[in-house]
């Protein structure tokens, strides 16, 4: 295990959930459930995790709650239990400093890659959020996160992309600007770059199936989108880890791109599209809830809950796409996750 080539299989295409955070009624950290979520994502099969990300909740950093090292250490301590080697993933905030402390306890506590959200240098120039990259990837290998500005994110152009994929300590990028022109910007950056092995992910939770289908040509050189890095895939995961199977080099079929369709629509359920993504994290939190991995729907936001008519939405795509969820799967291992 200590000699894990995560490159590999980041190259080749793994599922990756976005970690949630499972809380008690008095919103502290509930670590049964917490272990039993990672104990969840490992048995369907995932190929890593990804934690201390915005499904975790950016709020884990706050000196208030102070939750940012204990769940990166409840969840390294269940992928040290793994029987198989798990690539390693710890989200990373903030201004530069703040970054580089995360990448260098992600670093300590043996996580393989930080994901680099750019969230908090809204107003930096290019040549700035290059260096605050550059200063991170010095500590620890970097996944690139072009995450929506709805969310908390910021347009990114094609230039800041370019010089991106030049800095040696990338391995990937998450692409999840939920827009085709800004997803194409972040490919064609990687591939003029000549940088093949820069894994490209898929964060766009509008079209996952549609991204993994694709083949991106620019300039006689042909890319695909490998894996997904995915709130999504926080739910229903072993469902998840057989689409990306089935969806590996295929063809774009018309019973394939349905599916997508189908996956679309409960993600926009559980993400709460209709009202800018308000509920995203609680709507997460429900499917888990239904299934008896969490007991409540407990954000470390009060005012952080499902919108109105978003419980509707959530039962409407339970009934309409039964194929898609993993309930029995649950049922069958809750109790041994639980312990």
């Amino acid at each position: 295990m200590n000699n894990f080539d995560f490159r590999s299989p980041l190259q080749h295409g793994i599922a990756i959930p976005a970690h949630p955070l499972a809380l008690t009624a008095q919103r502290r950290l509930d670590e049964r459930r917490q272990r039993a979520l990672s104990r969840y994502y490992i048995a369907a099969g995932v190929g890593g995790l990804a934690v201390g990300v915005h499904t975790t909740q950016f709020a884990i950093r706050d000196p208030q709650v102070c939750l940012f090292k204990p769940v990166l250490e409840l969840a390294k301590e269940e992928m040290d239990r793994a029987a198989r080697p798990l690539v390693r993933i710890g989200g990373i905030c903030g201004a530069t400093p703040q970054a580089v402390a995360e990448a260098t306890l992600l670093r300590q506590l043996g996580y393989h890659a930080g994901l680099l959200s750019l969230g908090a240098l809204r107003s930096a120039t290019e040549d700035e959020l290059i260096s605050h990259c550059r200063a991170v990837a010095e500590v620890l290998p970097i996944v690139g996160f072009y995450l929506q500005p709805s969310v908390g994110g910021r347009v990114l152009p094609y230039a800041f992309w370019r010089r991106f994929a030049e800095i040696d300590n990338v391995v990937a990028i998450k692409m999840a600007p939920f827009n085709r022109y800004q997803t194409l910007d972040v490919v064609r950056a990687v591939i003029e770059a000549g940088r093949d092995d820069i894994a490209l992910y898929t964060g766009n939770d509008d079209s996952i199936v549609t991204d993994f289908l694709t083949p991106y040509r620019f300039g006689g050189k042909e890319r695909r989108i490998v894996g997904g890095l995915l709130g999504h895939w926080s739910v229903w995961t072993q469902r998840a880890v057989e689409l990306l199977e089935q969806c590996r080099n295929a063809e774009a079929t018309s019973s394939l791109l349905q599916l997508g369709i189908e996956v679309t629509d409960s993600n926009a359920a559980f993400f709460d599209a209709a009202n800018r993504f308000h509920g995203c994290i609680a709507g997460l939190h429900e499917v888990l809830r239904r299934q008896g991995l969490l007991e409540g729907l407990w954000c470390l936001d009060e005012h952080e809950s499902l919108s109105l008519g978003q419980m509707a939405e959530i039962d409407r795509v339970y009934r309409a796409y039964p194929h898609l969820n993993d309930d029995a799967f649950v049922e069958a291992h809750r109790d041994e996750w639980m312990r």
